[in-house]
């Protein structure tokens, strides 16, 4: 065969496979209900977030399309008969983006980081099964006394304080992922821009620009790669819901991780089976300033929690896609006993009387009413909720006010406990235990909004901490919530979430689950 003949025609098959997409790019266009604070793994806090950087990065554990935990960074792992060593084996060969091996000592470096109070990380208190980590945190020992080592380049171990039932799960995390640790030397903060990030996940970053897109790419790197078909991801940020299914309709989004709950009947019967409902494990909640008057009143806040009619927000605002809610903990978490509080079975005149009655005795009424903002971040379905509650709490005395600022500015004003009178917040399972919750309401936690701080809960939570028993540690942390929420209202629980997304049918590998976790690596698009 001659070579002219050969090239024409290498070149005529180049054009056909071209045209009918053989080698057409698969890009997922995935609307993100808002833009993240930071790319920095250890300096984020939001599911808007951790859905971009479960792209981007790999713990040493990661979860399936199904959210149940696989090897991720590390292959295969040991633990000690008292199972509070683990001993993990990195995959070998494992690299950054940028070529560079993944060893032990960026876990070591990363894992320090983290509970280093100079990173002001919001999940540092994550760590705290780790030995040593809360000292690190607060001051007391230095970042190298944390539990952790690198044995040899590939294998990392932790040593924890007691045996911890959620630590595997646990890891799939952001807060435990790694960083590069030249790449942070190098660049400093600005470590997390396209062009300088490196990472070690099945993505990317190739663009970030805000209130637009974030575009992701497929790395070529990643030990996997070949088992991920879509080529390019952008994350669209969708706050204004309502434009969000104009352009799912329109094509210009593959999926939407919310939708504008009031006009659920239509949407099904416009998208039919690509709107998808089911239960979530996370908790819809308000938090109080519980540092500041009139909301350290514990009397005050628990009349505002007993006049809110759930059952109302439930049905009417979120169209039955969540259920009322009288306790931080969402059920189903097996061996935990759920903690109440006292109204949970009252009907709600028999509610509405006593919390009228108390604020009555607070000095409060239709004439001399007591003035509340709720802070909320750009949400239709948030908005809704709260002009209900507004109505709902008018007839008692209670003049509510409505802040309205975009998620990024919200949840950066709770983190930093600035001034507020309530606030609307949500959370969603990191893992599937009970403490995930209850952590938020321990003195110091970076996640504690309401800045709530009382020693007999931090005593039940250390007590759940340490204990070796799965009976004993499931009856503190419930004897901890009892207080905690069910009687201090650290936090106002009001509905426990359910799923409601948009899925084009032309995405596949979408697997539902109460985590609501779908990675980008295990989905292809048609």
């Amino acid at each position: 065969m001659n070579m002219n003949f050969k090239s024409w025609l290498v070149g005529t098959t180049m054009l056909v496979m071209t045209a009918t997409g053989a080698f057409a790019e698969v890009v997922f266009n995935r609307g993100n209900s808002a833009d993240p604070e930071s790319l920095d793994p250890h300096k984020t806090s939001t599911v808007y977030e951790a859905h971009i950087l479960r792209d981007l990065f790999l713990g040493l554990t990661t979860e399936d399309a199904k959210s149940e935990v696989i090897p991720g960074a590390a292959e295969s792992w040991t633990v000690s008969d008292d199972k509070k060593v683990y001993t993990f084996k990195l995959r070998a060969g494992a690299t950054w983006s940028d070529g560079s091996p993944v060893t032990a000592q960026d876990f070591v470096f990363s894992w320090q980081r983290v509970v280093d109070p100079a990173t002001a990380a919001e999940y540092a208190y994550m760590l705290a099964p780790v030995v040593n980590a809360e000292d690190v945190t607060a001051g007391k020992k230095k970042p190298g006394e944390l539990g952790v080592k690198a044995v040899d380049d590939s294998t990392f171990e932790v040593t924890l304080n007691a045996p911890t039932p959620y630590f595997l799960e646990m890891l799939t995390h952001q807060a435990t992922y790694p960083v590069n640790k030249a790449n942070i030397e190098k660049f400093g903060a600005d470590f997390v821009k396209p062009g300088n990030l490196v990472s070690n996940g099945a993505y990317t970053l190739a663009e970030f620009v805000p209130n637009d897109h974030i575009k992701a790419v497929k790395n070529p790197k990643f030990y996997d790669a070949a088992n991920v078909k879509i080529d390019v991801v952008n994350y669209i940020p969708t706050e204004d819901r309502s434009t969000a299914m104009k352009r799912f309709e329109a094509g210009e989004l593959d999926s939407n991780d919310d939708i504008p709950t009031e006009q659920l009947a239509d949407l099904k019967a416009k998208f039919g089976d690509q709107v998808r409902l089911g239960p979530y494990l996370g908790t819809y909640y308000y938090a109080f300033k519980t540092d500041k008057a009139p909301w350290d009143n514990v009397k005050l806040r628990q009349a505002i929690s007993e006049a809110i009619d759930r059952d109302y927000l439930a049905e009417k605002v979120w169209q039955n896609t969540m259920i009322p809610s009288y306790s931080f903990v969402p059920p189903g978490i097996t061996g935990y006993e759920t903690r109440t509080t006292d109204y949970a079975e009252m009907s709600q005149i028999d509610r509405e009387d006593a919390a009228k009655k108390v604020l009555a005795e607070l000095g409060y009424s239709p004439e001399k009413p007591l003035k509340m903002e709720i802070r909320s971040n750009t949400s239709e379905n948030h908005k809704n909720t709260a002009i209900a509650i507004q109505e709902q709490l008018k007839p008692l005395g209670v003049e509510v006010t409505y802040l309205n600022t975009d998620t990024k500015t919200h949840y950066g004003h709770l983190e930093q406990h600035g001034d507020m009178d309530v606030a609307r917040a949500g959370w969603i399972a990191d893992y599937k235990d009970p403490e995930n919750f209850l952590a938020l309401c321990k003195t110091g936690t970076g996640n504690n909004y309401s800045v709530y701080s009382n020693k007999e809960y931090d005593d039940l939570m250390a007590k759940a901490a340490a204990s070796a028993d799965p009976a004993e540690r499931m009856k503190a942390l419930s004897d901890a919530e009892a207080i905690g929420v069910a009687r201090d209202l650290c936090v106002m629980p009001l509905l426990y979430y359910g799923f409601h997304t948009v899925v084009s049918n032309k995405l596949k590998g979408w697997e539902d689950n109460v985590m609501d976790r779908h990675p980008t690596r295990f989905l292809s698009k048609e």
